[in-house]
């Protein structure tokens, strides 16, 4: 989904970038290449806890805000995947063995299979 985001330029010293429809959604690079790179992760901190999806509006919405004078204006794509938070069954195949070392694993940490494989995906993910 696209947002707009207002860049601004602080010649030589860094980018930074203000998604307006995305409360708290601010981020910063050396370049603009690295501002606009860091846009998904400053969008997921600042969707933490929102029980709904932020709706993208157009540029010309902010277009004579006084806070974004002097700002230049992309449009960039933002995955909003992250807020679906519905439960879905998948069919995984692994070898009995893991199986069971995954169950014992879980049953040792008072977690159900689920929880301990979302767990673990989840911190695997995050070393990446």
């Amino acid at each position: 989904m696209y947002f707009p985001a207002a860049v601004f330029i602080e010649e030589g010293r860094a980018y930074g970038v203000t998604l307006p429809d995305i409360p708290g959604c601010n981020t910063a690079g050396d370049s603009l290449e690295e501002a606009l790179a860091n846009v998904q992760e400053a969008v997921e901190l600042a969707c933490e806890g929102l029980d709904a999806r932020p709706v993208p509006r157009g540029i010309e919405a902010y277009a004579a805000d006084p806070g974004y004078a002097g700002a230049v204006w992309a449009m960039v794509n933002v995955d909003l995947g992250f807020l679906d938070r519905r439960t879905v069954r998948v069919n995984i195949t692994l070898p009995a063995a893991t199986l069971e070392e995954i169950d014992r694993a879980a049953r040792g940490r008072g977690l159900s299979r689920s929880a301990f494989l979302a767990h673990a995906a989840r911190r695997e993910m995050a070393r990446a």
